[in-house]
Order: C-alpha cells, then sequence, then structure tokens
C-alpha cells in the first residue's frame, strides 16, 4: 500500500508556462498525477496513447473532445479513451484535475 502525496492539489505554473503536471505514482500498469491549469490559461496538450481518467478536484472548464464539450467542475469523472484529441478550455476557476493512466502514460508507442 502506498499514500499517493499531492495527488489533486492545484500547483501553479512556473513562469510562463500555460499549466503544470506533476506525476505522484508511476507502475508499469497505472500512472496517477496532478494537471492544473490555472483561471484562464490554456491547455496545450496531445493525446496519449493510454487510457485516461480525469477526476476534476477543483475549479471549473470545459473539456472538448472532437465535436463534443462538456462542463467540468470538482466531483466531475470523465474518461478520455487513447488517441482522442482533447483539451480543456474556459478556465474559469483554477483546475486541478487528479489524472489515471493506464497503463503508465507514455509506456505505449503514440503512433
Amino acid at each position: 500500500m502506498e499514500l499517493v502525496a499531492g495527488a489533486g492539489h492545484f500547483t501553479a505554473p512556473d513562469g510562463g508556462a500555460g499549466c503544470h503536471w506533476a506525476e505522484q505514482l508511476r507502475v508499469p500498469d497505472l500512472s496517477v498525477g496532478t494537471y492544473s491549469i490555472p483561471r484562464g490559461g490554456s491547455d496545450d496538450q496531445e493525446p496519449h496513447a493510454e487510457d485516461e481518467i480525469y477526476v476534476i478536484t477543483a475549479g471549473r472548464a470545459t473539456l472538448v473532445a472532437g465535436p463534443a464539450s462538456i462542463a467540468v467542475g470538482p466531483g466531475s469523472v470523465v474518461y478520455v479513451p487513447a488517441r482522442e484529441e482533447h483539451r480543456f478550455t474556459d478556465i474559469v476557476e483554477d483546475l486541478s484535475a487528479l489524472v489515471l493512466f493506464a497503463p503508465a502514460e507514455g509506456s505505449r508507442a503514440a503512433g
């Protein structure tokens, strides 16, 4: 057993960065981290080769994936399949999301 310290807590990006990523746990079949975007910030992520679950722990925004979009806030849980284009927009409150990748982020070929 392991307590995953710091997971889900907002961290402001350094310098002029639009977002902040911190990985808190990595094992071969799973990784867990926290993705933070300040109010009014931008999300420049690229699709991942792994499935993702977002658990919004703070803030409000819109998650856009292809033609679909949903409003998210604390308690929202969203599944994004591997390789699906997606990004957070309209970030109206500092956003913090606990992100679970399966298998671990970067463990599959990007192709």
